[in-house]
C-alpha cells in the first residue's frame, strides 16, 4: 500500500500528532510520498526511516498510491481538490485544525484509522462538485469546487443584481450581496451561515442561497444538480468576484456564468463506525443541553 501526504502548515501543538502518524505508516508497512511544499514545512522537525518520494502534481499519483491523507482541517481538504483534479484518489482527512467537518478524523482516531484502512474496514463517500464555465474560460483548468460558487460584491456599499436562469427558465432577479450555488457538501458551509437548508450528501441537489439579500421573502431554493443554471450579473462596478470554495478572481460585469455539475466525483474515505447524521450532532452539538 502507498499514501500520499498532503498539507499546507503545522502548529507546533499538532506536530506530535503528525509523528505519530507517521510512526504508524511506517509500522504497518506502509509507503509514503509527500507533497513537496510540504515536505519543505515539516521536513525540518519530522524524521523518516526511510526515504519518501515526493508528488508536485496529479500525474505523480494517478494510479500510483492508494489513498491521499489530508493533514490540516476542512480548508486543507477543500485544497485537495484541485491537486486532485478527476484522479480518483480517495481523499481522508486529518483534523489538526478546529471544526473539521470534511476532515473527520480527530487527533484521538488518527491510529485505528490507518488500521481501518489497511484492514479494508471503510467506505468511499462520492461528493458531486459544482463547475464555472465562461467564454472565456476565468478559471482554467480549475473551473470546480467541492463546497460552493459564489458571486458577491466589490463594493461594501453598493449591491448585485443577479439574474438567475435554471434551465433556460428565468428564476429571479436577487437584490443581493451575492448568490452561493452550493453542492450538498457545501450545505454545512457558507450557505448555512447564510440560511440555507442542510441536505444529506447523497441528495443529488443544488442549494441557490442569497447572500444579504434585500428582499426578505426571498429564500433559498434546492434544485437537482442536473439543472443547468445562467448567471448575469448587473453592477455599478465594472466588475465583480466569482470564487470556487476559497479561489477567488475579478470578473467583468458583462460576463455569464454557466454553473453545472462537474462530470466526476471526489471520493472521500468514511470509516465504518461514521455517517452524516453522527457528523452533525457531533460537530453542530445537536441534542446538547449547555446547561448540562
Amino acid at each position: 500500500m502507498k499514501i500520499a501526504l498532503f498539507g499546507k502548515s503545522i502548529s507546533s501543538d499538532s506536530m506530535d500528532y503528525l509523528k505519530l502518524l507517521v510512526e504508524n505508516l511506517e509500522t504497518a508497512g506502509i509507503s509514503i510520498t509527500v507533497y513537496e511544499p510540504y515536505l519543505k514545512t515539516i521536513g525540518k522537525y519530522l524524521f523518516f526511516n526511510k526515504e519518501v518520494e515526493v508528488f508536485s502534481d496529479h500525474t505523480q499519483i494517478r494510479h500510483k498510491v492508494d489513498f491521499l491523507l489530508s493533514i490540516g482541517g476542512d480548508g486543507t481538504l477543500l485544497d485537495t481538490i484541485t491537486l486532485l483534479r478527476d484522479s480518483g484518489v480517495p481523499v481522508l482527512g486529518i483534523n489538526l485544525g478546529r471544526l473539521g467537518f470534511l476532515a473527520s478524523i480527530n487527533k484521538d482516531m488518527i491510529i485505528p484509522a490507518i488500521h481501518a484502512m489497511v484492514e479494508g474496514n471503510y467506505s468511499l463517500d462520492k461528493r458531486t462538485l459544482v463547475k464555472i464555465e465562461t467564454e472565456n474560460n476565468l478559471f482554467g483548468g480549475y473551473n470546480y469546487a467541492l463546497n460552493e460558487m459564489t458571486v458577491y460584491k466589490k463594493n461594501p456599499h453598493s449591491m448585485l443584481t443577479i439574474k438567475v436562469f435554471v434551465n433556460n427558465e428565468f428564476l429571479n432577479a436577487y437584490w443581493a450581496d451575492g448568490l452561493i450555488i452550493a453542492t450538498p457538501t457545501g450545505s454545512t458551509a457558507y450557505s448555512l451561515s447564510c440560511g440555507g437548508p442542510i441536505i444529506t450528501p447523497d441528495s443529488e441537489n443544488f442549494i441557490i442561497t442569497p447572500i444579504s439579500s434585500h428582499n426578505l421573502t426571498v429564500r433559498p431554493i434546492v434544485i437537482p444538480d442536473n439543472s443547468l443554471i445562467k448567471i448575469q450579473v448587473v453592477s455599478r462596478e465594472s466588475d465583480y468576484y466569482a470564487s470556487l470554495d476559497s479561489r477567488s478572481i475579478s470578473v467583468p460585469s458583462d460576463t455569464e456564468l454557466w454553473v453545472k455539475k462537474e462530470s466526476f466525483h471526489i471520493n472521500l474515505v468514511k470509516m465504518n463506525n461514521q455517517n452524516f447524521f453522527s457528523t452533525l450532532r457531533h460537530k453542530l452539538l445537536w441534542g446538547n443541553d449547555a446547561r448540562n
